[in-house]
């Protein structure tokens, strides 16, 4: 009689959220939302306006407090660790905020560095050497660094908060709606970008946005937030299948039947330990 042969390794989870109940008052966000990030996915995060989109991703990141629940990043209970410990874990993970968020008094060069004066001790031609680095890879040319933020389109405006992201060589990027306020071909070309940032840097993404192209072009899962609660999770083409209503009215109404006729869903992400 032989051995069974043993079962494949499951994905690599890389952020875990079990139970998680946030509230601002009386009025609960997150009743019991249960989640996980796999490494190396692209994982789209949706739901209704005012739903907890933006909520969720700033509790991960330790800026909205909870009321219940765990987080675990890396394999690590976030309530288990020490300032110092929290502090080593936002090193490998880089955040992308609504609407850039840059810091409107400083060049583009200083808002790119503002993670790296915080973080590390380099001097500063070794943080202009990367800040250089980083605008080559968000697609920026050099003689933007010393523009304000005043001078930028929306566009270059978000590739700089991308770069901001990246400043630290992060494992994990936060995306909070990263196409918001762009004309379609600006958001076409954003999401390019995100998509070839994440095979060559091997990122892992969570992304929170309305935008369905961005859903079918890039994500390999996506999870809808509805009642405080994760109601569904999985590829484009399992939730284009599901009766409820929402995410019907969503993937099916007049702005999405075009495109779940015409966008290819991405390659499978790679779920290796």
């Amino acid at each position: 009689m032989t051995d069974a042969a043993p079962s494949p390794p499951g994905p690599d989870v890389v952020i875990s959220v079990r139970g998680l109940e946030v509230a601002f008052g009386d009025h609960m966000v997150m009743d019991g939302l249960d989640l996980d990030l796999y490494r190396g996915e692209v994982l789209g995060f949706v739901g209704a306006s005012g739903a907890g989109k933006s909520v969720l991703t700033r509790t991960i990141l330790g800026l909205v407090p909870k009321r219940g629940g765990t987080i675990e990043a890396f394999g690590h209970n976030l309530d288990h660790l020490t300032h110092q410990e929290k502090l080593q874990i936002g090193e490998r993970w880089g955040v992308l905020f609504q609407e850039g968020a840059l810091f409107s008094s400083l060049t583009v060069r200083q808002n790119i560095e503002v993670p790296m004066r915080e973080h590390l001790k380099l001097s500063q031609a070794m943080m202009d050497g990367l800040t250089a680095q980083k605008l080559h890879l968000v697609g920026l040319p050099q003689d933007a660094a010393d523009k304000y933020p005043s001078e930028l389109s929306g566009g270059m405006t978000k590739r700089v908060g991308l770069a901001r992201a990246l400043a630290l060589d992060p494992e994990i990027v936060f995306l909070d709606e990263p196409t918001s306020g762009l004309d379609p071909i600006s958001a076409g070309d954003f999401d390019d970008l995100i998509a070839t940032l994440q095979k060559t840097l091997g990122l892992t993404v969570f992304m929170v946005t309305h935008d369905l192209d961005s859903l079918f072009a890039i994500c390999n899962r996506v999870a809808v937030l509805g009642h405080g609660k994760v109601s569904a999770v999985g590829k484009i083409e399992d939730l284009l299948q599901s009766d409820d209503p929402w995410i019907k009215a969503y993937f099916h109404g007049k702005r999405g039947v075009v495109r779940a006729g015409t966008r290819a869903a991405p390659s499978p992400a790679p779920h290796t330990a």
